[in-house]
């Protein structure tokens, strides 16, 4: 009885001493080495299996596509894709390689592997089963990530050029945003061509690309995405900013307005003199507006078109009366004033 009695406790210890050890390797507190010296095995069927983690830490993965490298467990791996496959636990296996024009990849300890035309849930049951058979890894628990594909992919083309990939299905505001978003140049009218359709599909995605409901039309894999470059005006002259403003199909914009946006009309400009350049077909037409009229409200405030070209000209003597400065300009009265009374 005084035997049992005292060897009870320390029975116990041992048995929460093991499932420490045990937690611990689990946690990743110990090294798989460490573990293998406990006597705990790297994997066990005692504990519940999670799903492998669906993050890519390659450096070789480009930032604006690491939101959808690893597009699911159900991704359907072919010849061309680049994938990771790591066993859990094991940092010493660890292999990135492309999946070659015969549908296999060569992996460390099993060599060529077959995986083209698998899931990628398929592809780390066959590589697992392979290791195990193999007897390198007890229960090995294997996980691939996909760092590159060509196989199921959206095409951006225009003024946003990317290859997108997408497994099964995205919305195109999720594509645009993974291919950059849309620049000032860019038409929010995007068209969709779709393998097996006829007619591109059209989208309009209206001023705001974050709110636009439109932008949740699904996108499948081989679309091609087609953005064309927005209807401009051209801007020249006495204004601040000068060049090309892009026009939204949704808003017209004014000419008070592209003045607005060019930055104001500078001191120097010639007002009653500004050049309104339209075309038409394939004639040029010139409209003489007053625009300091129009800033007033005594005349109506034309609506641009694509294409037009918008010039003030430059008052030469404003010029020189702007180039000169308030130093210059008071110099030049005192002169003046000096000459006549002598």
């Amino acid at each position: 009885m005084t035997r049992d009695f005292a060897t009870r406790p320390l029975a116990s210890l041992l048995r929460i001493l093991a499932r420490v050890l045990l937690a611990s390797c689990w946690a990743g507190v110990m090294t798989g080495a460490a573990c293998a010296q406990t006597g705990a095995p790297a994997t066990t069927n005692a504990m519940p299996q999670a799903e492998p983690a669906q993050t890519v830490t390659s450096p070789t993965t480009s930032l604006t596509n690491q939101s959808m490298l690893y597009p699911g467990a159900d991704f359907q791996l072919g010849p061309g894709d680049l994938i990771t496959v790591e066993v859990f636990l094991q940092p010493e296996y660890h292999a990135t390689e492309r999946i070659g024009q015969d549908g296999s990849v060569h992996l460390p300890f099993i060599g060529s592997v077959h995986v083209a035309g698998l899931s990628v849930r398929s592809a780390q049951t066959l590589i697992a089963d392979r290791l195990r058979m193999g007897e390198y890894y007890e229960n090995p628990e294997v996980t691939i990530q996909v760092l590159d594909t060509v196989n199921s992919s959206v095409i951006v083309t225009g003024e946003v050029r990317a290859t997108v990939p997408v497994s099964n299905q995205r919305s195109l505001r999720e594509v645009l945003l993974v291919a950059g978003g849309l620049p000032a140049t860019a038409s929010h009218t995007v068209k969709i061509v779709r393998p097996g359709i006829a007619e591109p599909i059209v989208v309009e995605l209206g001023t705001d690309l974050a709110s636009s409901t439109s932008a949740n039309f699904p996108v499948q894999p081989h679309d091609i995405i087609q953005i064309s470059r927005a209807s401009v005006v051209y801007v020249l002259g006495a204004f601040p900013r000068q060049g090309a403003v892009p026009l939204d199909q949704s808003t017209p914009l004014t000419l008070l307005q592209l003045a607005a946006l060019s930055g104001g009309i500078n001191f120097e400009g010639r007002y009653a003199d500004l050049r309104l350049i339209r075309t038409v077909g394939t004639e040029r037409k010139v409209v003489k507006v007053d625009i300091k009229k129009i800033r007033d409200g005594h005349a109506p405030d034309p609506v641009l078109q694509a294409n037009d070209i918008i010039f003030l000209p430059t008052d030469d003597m404003k010029a020189v009366i702007k180039s000169m400065g308030v130093g210059g300009v008071l110099g030049m009265v005192s002169l003046l004033y000096s000459l006549h009374n002598y």
